[in-house]
């Protein structure tokens, strides 16, 4: 087990030789924030033909919820803000009203909550190529954050990295089917006996990305320009799977981009004639899909990865060992941040390429985070445990959060796992969605890091999923018991 750490204040700054130099807030582009920055849209508008805006932010379970706005509702409210119906935190992914929140309901008449447009995100979309796209913070009436809101968790995590002398650098990478479905033909087979875009077991294949090279290369080539970045793109283990790594990056860029790649493929797909799914666990006989995120810290000015150290233990450094203690102590009570629906449990099996328990390893696929790299460039670690049902804003916001409490805690990880993770003594990860929430619903650490009012939310909205499941009667249970009980 990780070493008890000692108390200490999260706030505490550390390496204050980094710390002295202040992060210059850069965002990304291609329209920065400045004093003429309306002027600076209209002329880009005008350079790129934009007529109409679609603007847009993820809800708690990482579904997109936006609208398309004329250009003229667009620059009032890059002035000052727009309203939009903060029933987006008040009902689940399928629309459903939620029955226990604070933050709004039939006891608040589901008011406009003030929607910030952030003017650096602006992108072309390269499918609708006279639409611009913009993020959306949701904000308080005074501008504070708004608490519930996954966007603002993150920034709110990377500023305490900031603060702490670090600058965090993330990089997601994704598995999920492809069907050879709508969502007319979904509904219409009941989600059963769907007809993949490929058949058998084909891991890394050569072959079935050249059969699919018109949907690959639109895929790969609209998520590059719509500034997303794939590194890397091939086929996975099982009938018509794929993953994608997109590029690391600065915190908060990375979130944005790995958010973003999930709604982009599933538009290119769509106009294909296909649906793309980041479900955890598709089919009970295959692996389960991932959404693992590579991790580091650098010094602030980006000149130096503070993992690095060539004369550590397997060449991590002291800030790399601690920020893995953190991680690996506060795996169990944040799991219900990383695993966030009933279906995420399923993909947790015994070899299957996904944890069972809170371990590490060096180059170890069978644990739960896994320390890659032997130089200072490449050092750094994949967080396992996250899967591709994942809110990427959520998951890098909570991972980084033990992190850094493990640096200030001074958290010694566990003995590294030189085997077969499955058979490792270390502490379970929770086996369903109930159980997690109920650890994290628990949990002081959880309320201290991410803040009363996010964690209050969520621990909510994943109560009322854990309510809706137990209530539902399942195929399985129709097939097992029907005739013969």
């Amino acid at each position: 087990m990780a070493t008890r750490p000692k108390k200490k204040v999260f706030s505490q700054p550390v390496l204050a030789r980094n710390a002295r130099a202040k992060p210059k807030g850069e965002r990304l582009s291609p329209v920065k924030r400045e004093p003429s920055g309306v002027d600076a849209l209209h002329q880009w508008f005008e350079q790129k033909g934009v007529r109409k805006v679609k603007v847009g932010a993820v809800d708690i379970d990482g579904v997109w919820r936006g609208k398309y706005i004329s250009k003229d509702k667009f620059f009032s409210a890059a002035k000052s803000n727009l309203g939009f119906c903060d029933v987006v935190f008040g009902w689940d992914l399928a629309d459903e009203l939620l029955d226990n929140t604070k933050v709004t309901g039939w006891h608040t008449g589901y008011p406009d909550a003030c929607a910030h447009v952030d003017v650096s995100s602006g992108r072309i979309i390269p499918w609708e190529p006279d639409t611009a796209a913009f993020l959306l913070d949701f904000v308080n009436a005074d501008g504070s954050a708004y608490g519930p809101s996954p966007r603002q968790l993150l920034h709110k995590i990377g500023r305490r990295a900031r603060d702490m002398g670090f600058l965090p650098k993330f990089g997601a990478e994704y598995e999920f089917f492809i069907f050879k479905e709508t969502p007319q033909s979904l509904k219409e087979k009941g989600f059963q006996n769907l007809t993949p875009l490929t058949p058998g077991m084909f891991g890394y294949s050569w072959l079935r990305t050249s059969m699919n090279s018109g949907l690959v290369h639109a895929i790969i080539d609209g998520c590059n320009a719509f500034g997303l970045d794939i590194e890397g793109f091939h086929t996975e283990t099982g009938p018509g799977v794929f993953e994608a790594a997109i590029r690391y990056d600065d915190l908060e860029k990375s979130a944005d981009k790995a958010v973003l790649f999930k709604t982009v493929v599933k538009e290119i797909c769509a106009r294909h004639g296909l649906t793309a799914c980041f479900m955890a666990k598709v089919n009970a006989k295959l692996p389960g899909c991932s959404g693992h995120v590579h991790q580091s810290l650098w010094t602030l000015k980006g000149d130096r990865n503070t993992f690095y150290d060539a004369n550590g233990q397997h060449g991590m450094s002291q800030t790399m060992r601690h920020y893995l203690g953190g991680q690996v102590a506060l795996m169990p009570e944040l799991t219900a941040l990383y695993w966030p629906t009933v279906n995420s449990y399923k993909r947790s099996v015994e070899n299957t390429w996904a944890p069972t328990t809170a371990t590490w390893g060096r180059e170890n696929r069978t644990t739960a985070i896994r320390v890659i790299g032997d130089n200072p460039k490449a050092m750094r670690l994949e967080y396992r445990q996250l899967g591709a049902d994942m809110n990427a804003y959520i998951g890098m916001a909570a991972s980084l959060a033990a992190g850094l409490w493990g640096i200030e805690n001074e958290v010694e990880p566990p003995p590294v796992c030189a085997g077969n993770g499955y058979e490792a003594t270390a502490q379970p990860l929770p086996r369903n969605l109930k159980e997690a929430v109920a650890l994290l619903s628990s949990s002081e650490r959880a309320r201290e890091l991410l803040g009363e009012d996010f964690v209050d939310h969520y621990v909510r909205t994943r109560q009322w999923e854990v309510r809706q499941y137990e209530r539902a009667v399942t195929n399985w249970e129709l097939e097992r018991y029907m005739e013969l009980i």
